[in-house]
């Protein structure tokens, strides 16, 4: 997912392409997913990112399907996206710049794992989430958090969206917790990285 304005980050480049020590968040996403068993990889564009486009029409990774969405919020973005995608599909934020690709297989096996009882049922959908008292530890912005199991816990931006099955997958991995929203957020980044 790489169609966000990143208004809330500031400056004049669009949020996918901003540099995390000098590599575009969404380099590093496909990166990730680049190493990790995920099969193809689409990503979901808007207006407010043509530049993002055309960085990805040229990007040296695997081969990576461009889909062009109307930018009206992730929700419907999101929708768009998995309308082209047949079958269970990885989901990720553009700005995971710490994602890596064990992350993401992680949550591919949990989704199969969660299924694996009954032969006949599909792959449960999942949502990887962190402790928002991690986020908040590590001083970045914790802008959507929910109560799982009487502990509070924010999305990390990675889903596998499967059966009709929901589960939740709960990290403390501080990679998966920073999310890169405001100058705050690419500071931590940045001193987070490889």
């Amino acid at each position: 997912m790489c169609g966000g304005r990143g208004t809330r980050l500031g400056g004049e480049t669009e949020k996918p392409l901003v540099p995390v020590r000098g590599v575009p968040m969404v380099q590093r996403v496909l990166s990730a997913l680049d190493g990790s068993r995920a099969e193809t990889v689409y990503a979901a564009v808007s207006p407010a990112t043509p530049e993002t486009a055309r960085f990805l029409e040229s990007v040296e990774s695997r081969t990576v399907s461009v889909v062009e969405t109307a930018g009206t919020g992730y929700v419907s973005d999101l929708s768009t996206a998995l309308g082209v995608v047949d079958g269970p599909a990885v989901t990720v934020a553009a700005d995971l710049p710490l994602l890596a690709a064990d992350h993401v297989d992680d949550a591919i096996d949990a989704a199969r794992s969660a299924g694996a009882d009954d032969a006949s049922t599909a792959p449960s959908s999942v949502t990887v989430c962190v402790p928002a008292d991690l986020k908040r530890r590590l001083g970045v912005s914790v802008d959507t958090a929910f109560d799982h199991d009487g502990r509070s816990v924010a999305p990390t931006g990675l889903n596998v969206v499967a059966g009709e099955t929901d589960i939740v997958q709960l990290t403390c991995d501080d990679r998966l917790a920073v999310n890169v929203n405001r100058p705050r957020d690419l500071e931590l980044a940045e001193a987070r990285c490889d």
